[in-house]
């Protein structure tokens, strides 16, 4: 069983989208279900066929989410420290190229949102930057060819 590293407000995320599938999302569709029944002939009722898709999404990432929470590996960022770039760790790097300067958190994978500055552990950059620190160089392939950051700093926050 692979354990799935998390940050805390990962897990709490997860979590709760958890409870809201279970306690509003599924109770709904049930209600949307019986409705639907209720108007006769349900080779040919759309509702119906609609709100059973619906559950089967529903039910698929009650599961999903069950397992994830299962083999959650919660790392408190707040409790870490150090100079070398591990899971939870903001990175400020400065690309060699271009000169600009980008920080990224490093988070698991369903935490993961680029537009904030969140990049998943198994992303090609994160797989570059660990066990580095600061004033390393490191190069990775991304999707318009090789990039080189140096690292300007490592935070815990």
């Amino acid at each position: 069983m692979n354990k799935i590293p998390m940050t805390v407000e990962g897990h709490q995320a997860l979590d709760d989208e958890l409870k809201h599938l279970k306690a509003v999302e599924r109770p709904a569709v049930i209600a949307a279900i019986s409705e639907a029944r209720e108007h006769g002939d349900l080779s040919e009722n759309a509702e119906y066929h609609a709100a059973k898709e619906r559950q089967g999404y529903i039910e698929g990432r009650v599961q999903e989410l069950e397992d994830k929470l299962a083999r959650a590996q919660v790392i408190d960022v707040s409790k870490m420290s150090g100079d070398q770039v591990k899971f939870g760790a903001t990175v400020t790097v400065i690309d060699e190229d271009t000169e600009e300067e980008a920080s990224y958190k490093i988070v698991g994978d369903d935490e993961s949102d680029v537009r904030s500055g969140k990049i998943s552990l198994s992303s090609p950059i994160a797989r570059a930057l660990i066990n580095k620190e600061v004033g390393d160089i490191v190069e990775f392939n991304a999707p318009g060819g090789v990039k080189s950051y140096e690292i300007l700093k490592v935070e815990w926050v």
